[in-house]
């Protein structure tokens, strides 16, 4: 027997949610839409750099070819429940599933905590863009102009939206980001004869520009820098410190300062 009819159900739910503050609801939300998010979004960094299709055919062990159910589509589900391995085979699912199913529900929450409304789903896409240019950097050395060009089209977008900063600072911000960067590769190249940056860093720094205005830029390169920093220190007490020409991911750098950046931004214009 039913502990309660759907009608009594139904308003239940509707009272818990009335009690419940908006942020939290808006959260919760973006939360789910997160993991969601990051479920595709997670296909996208392990199947693109391999040349593999990311928009069509069934998710698959990429051991066994065993064709994923739809428990096991969702990774987070599938850790728990199958302590991250093939339901078929045994063999080890990869690591980067979960892990950026988990960062985008994270950055989902956080958005919707700081922004209820438009304003932090437009921050969410945001975060989940950087952190996918971000696996890519660390994965392949590689930030695709076509999720670049898709994170500044989103910033444009969001400024249309009159979502702050105001649509003529981010103008500025993506110029001013783009600019920088170039001119800081060129003049680098010039003295040292060999490349200093990829391509895609000034791109994604006039992109993040686009979102965030210029005049949190100087702190997201710092940020940037000492993120780098703090990686060769580490490197280096590992006992594996980096040669003077190794290739580092500046463009995740880019993306992991970017986000508290514009959380810091909206929280203070709130």
């Amino acid at each position: 027997m039913s502990c309660c009819s759907g009608s009594t159900c139904s308003a239940s739910i509707a009272i818990w949610c009335a009690s419940v503050p908006f942020e939290a609801l808006w959260s919760l939300l973006l939360f789910a839409g997160g993991a969601v998010a990051g479920s595709f979004l997670a296909t996208i960094v392990i199947r693109w750099p391999e040349g593999r299709g990311v928009t069509h055919g069934r998710s698959a062990c990429d051991s066994c070819g065993h064709r994923l159910g739809a428990g096991e589509l969702v990774p987070l589900l599938s850790v728990l429940a199958l302590h991250g391995r093939c339901r078929t085979c045994g063999a080890a699912i990869d690591r980067r599933h979960w892990q950026i199913e988990l960062g985008c529900a994270l950055i989902g929450a956080l958005a919707g905590y700081v922004a209820p409304g438009i304003a932090g789903l437009a921050g969410a896409l945001f975060g989940w863009l950087l952190l996918t240019l971000a696996a890519l950097d660390v994965a392949a050395l590689w930030l695709p102009d076509a999720l670049t060009g898709a994170l500044a089209l989103a910033g444009l977008a969001a400024g249309a939206l009159d979502i702050t900063p105001l649509l003529e600072e981010r103008l500025l911000g993506g110029v001013a980001g783009f600019a920088s960067l170039w001119t800081i590769a060129a003049l680098y190249r010039l003295l040292r004869k060999r490349e200093g940056l990829g391509g895609g860093d000034p791109k994604l720094l006039g992109a993040i520009g686009l979102w965030l205005g210029w005049r949190l830029l100087p702190a997201v390169v710092v940020l940037a820098a000492l993120v780098g920093l703090g990686l060769a220190l580490f490197e280096r007490m590992r006992g594996r410190p980096l040669s003077s020409d190794a290739r580092l991911p500046f463009g995740a750098f880019l993306a992991v300062a970017a986000y508290p950046a514009w959380l810091m931004m909206i929280g203070m214009a709130a």
